[in-house]
C-alpha cells in the first residue's frame, strides 16, 4: 500500500512545508501516521493575496472552460479512488469501500456543479418600449470556507464546486483529523490547470484560521459545515461585518415508522444505515418513532442486525463499521447512554466500547427513553439509536419536531395520506419516504431551524456563490 500523503499547503498554485506541524491519528490503531502542516498568519495573507489574483481570472473564465476544468479533477478524482479511499480510511476510520463511495459522491458533486457553472441564467424583465430590465447573477468573490472531519472529501468537494461553478476564488480551511480529502482535491484541481489562486487550501487551529479570515474585506462570503454552536459563533462574526454565510449545521433525524410499513425491512435498513461512518453524519437517523402497533416486531428486527454488524479496521474487507473519528466521540457516547439508563431507558445491545486500542463504539440502541433524557435533545454524532413507541402519526410528528434541529427527516410507510402529511408537517430541510438517503448531489440540501440556512447542490447550491445585479438600460437619454 502507498504511503499516507506528505501534506502540505497549498496557496497560488504552489505546495508549501511549514515551521509548525500536528499529528494525523489513525482512529483504529491510535498511531500517528502524518504531519498537519499549520499555516501562520504570514501563510494565511498569502493565501487572501493569491485568491484575489486568481479571482480577477477565474470570474472571467467562461463558464464552459471552468467546467471543462472542474470535469478534468473530477475524473482524476474517480482515476485514484483507490488511492484516495486508503488514504481516508486510514486517517478517518470509516471501512474502505464506503470511503470509495465518498470518493464518488464528491465527483459528482463536481460534476454537478460544472454543469450548473453554464447554467446560471439571468433574465429579462417585461418593460415598456425603449427600456430594458437585465438581472444578472454574478460571482461573489473570495470565499472563505471551513470543512468537517467526518467527510475528508465530499464535504470540502461541495464548497469547493459550488464557488468554483459559479466563478469565486476559495480558501479553504479542511479539517485538521482528517487533512488528506481534502489535500487530493487540490492535487486534482492543479494537475487539472486550475489557474494560480484560485483554489487555496489552509489547514491548522481553526479558530485561528477563522478569526483572521472572516473579517479581511476581501473574504465575501462563509461557507460551513459543522456543529451548531460552532456555526453560530461563526455566523456572529460575519455579521459583524454584513457577510453572508452558507451554514449546514447540525442534525437530530427523526424516524416515523407507521404502523403500514414492514416492520421486519424497515428495521433491518435502519440498523444498516445508523452504522454507516460509525453514525457520524449530521443526516444519520438517531430518533426512531415506531408504531406501538409494530414496535416490538421493528425493535427486535433492529436490534438483531445492529447486534451483527462486524467493527473493526476499515482497511479489512470483512468490516462493516470503523472506529469512531476521535475519542472525543467514545466519550460523548458513554456520557449520553449513562445518562440514559440512569434515567429509565432500556439498553438493549452495545453501550461498551470493547478493550483495544483503537476509538471503537459499538452500535448501541436504546429503547423507551424519556423525554428527559439529554440524548433526546443532543446531537450523539455517533452510532447510537433511540427507539420508542407511539400510539399515533400525530404523537410522531410531534415528537420529531421537539428538538431545535430541522436537517433531515425519515419516515416508513405506503400510505399517501401519511406521505402528505409528513411532507407538509414534519420540519426538515430533507424529508426521505422508504429510503434513508438523504441528498444526492441533483438536490438542494441544508437545513431549517438551528440546523442552518441556504442550500448545497441542486439548481439552487450554486446561486448561493453568486450576487443578484439588475442593469436598467433605456435606449435613448
Amino acid at each position: 500500500m502507498h504511503d499516507y500523503p506528505d501534506l502540505q499547503l497549498y496557496i497560488g498554485g504552489a505546495w508549501r512545508k511549514t515551521a509548525e506541524s500536528l499529528p494525523v491519528i489513525n482512529p483504529a490503531d491510535e498511531t500517528v501516521i502524518g504531519k498537519l502542516p499549520v499555516a501562520a498568519t504570514s501563510d494565511l495573507d498569502d493565501a487572501l493575496e493569491a485568491a484575489a489574483r486568481g479571482f480577477e481570472i477565474w470570474r472571467r473564465t467562461a463558464p464552459m472552460r471552468r467546467a471543462e476544468i472542474i470535469r478534468t479533477a473530477a475524473g482524476l478524482l474517480r482515476a485514484r479512488i483507490d488511492e484516495i479511499a486508503a488514504d481516508i480510511t486510514r486517517e478517518h476510520g470509516k471501512p474502505f469501500q464506503q470511503a470509495r463511495l465518498e470518493v464518488i459522491r464528491g465527483a459528482e458533486f463536481f460534476e454537478w456543479d460544472a454543469g450548473e457553472a453554464e447554467r446560471i441564467y439571468g433574465r429579462v424583465i417585461p418593460s415598456e418600449p425603449g427600456i430594458r430590465y437585465i438581472v444578472h447573477h454574478q460571482p461573489i468573490g473570495t470565499v472563505a470556507a471551513f470543512s468537517p472531519w467526518n467527510f475528508p472529501l465530499s464535504q470540502p468537494a461541495r464548497k469547493v464546486a459550488g464557488a468554483l461553478g459559479a466563478g469565486c476564488s476559495i480558501i479553504l480551511k479542511a479539517a485538521e483529523e482528517t487533512p488528506a480529502g481534502a489535500w487530493h482535491i487540490a492535487r486534482a484541481f492543479h494537475d487539472a490547470g486550475l489557474p494560480a489562486g484560485v483554489l487555496n487550501l489552509v489547514f491548522g487551529v481553526p479558530a485561528t484560521i477563522s478569526d483572521y479570515l472572516i473579517p479581511q474585506p476581501q473574504v465575501r462570503l462563509i461557507a460551513f459545515t459543522g456543529s451548531t454552536v460552532v456555526g453560530k459563533h461563526l455566523t456572529g462574526l460575519a455579521a459583524r461585518y454584513a457577510k453572508p454565510v452558507l451554514m449546514e449545521l447540525g442534525g437530530h433525524a427523526p424516524v416515523i415508522v407507521c404502523d403500514d410499513a414492514d416492520p421486519v425491512k424497515a428495521g433491518v435498513a435502519s440498523a444498516i444505515r445508523k452504522a454507516r461512518n460509525a453514525g457520524q453524519v449530521c443526516t444519520s437517523p438517531t430518533r426512531f418513532f415506531a408504531h406501538e402497533k409494530i414496535f416490538a416486531a421493528y425493535r427486535d428486527a433492529f436490534v438483531e442486525r445492529a447486534k451483527a454488524v462486524k467493527m473493526g479496521n476499515g482497511l479489512d474487507p470483512e468490516t462493516e463499521m470503523g472506529p469512531t473519528a476521535n475519542h472525543r466521540r467514545v466519550e460523548a457516547m458513554e456520557m449520553l447512554v449513562a445518562d440514559a439508563v440512569a434515567k429509565g431507558a432500556r439498553l438493549l445491545t452495545g453501550g461498551q466500547r470493547p478493550n483495544t486500542p483503537g476509538y471503537f463504539y459499538p452500535v448501541t440502541v436504546l429503547s423507551e427513553v424519556p423525554d428527559d433524557a439529554r440524548v433526546m435533545q443532543e446531537e450523539p454524532f455517533g452510532p447510537l439509536a433511540i427507539i420508542n413507541p407511539v400510539t399515533s402519526l400525530d404523537e410522531a410528528i410531534r415528537r420529531a419536531n421537539s428538538v431545535p434541529y430541522g436537517l433531515a427527516a425519515y419516515a416508513f410507510t405506503n400510505s399517501a395520506a401519511n406521505v402528505d402529511r409528513i411532507t407538509d408537517e414534519v420540519e426538515a430541510g430533507n424529508v426521505s419516504i422508504n429510503t434513508l438517503e438523504a441528498s444526492v448531489a441533483a438536490t438542494p440540501f441544508g437545513g431549517v431551524k438551528e440546523s442552518g440556512f441556504g442550500r448545497e447542490g441542486g439548481a439552487e447550491g450554486i446561486l448561493h456563490y453568486t450576487v443578484v445585479k439588475t442593469v436598467s438600460h433605456r435606449m435613448e437619454i
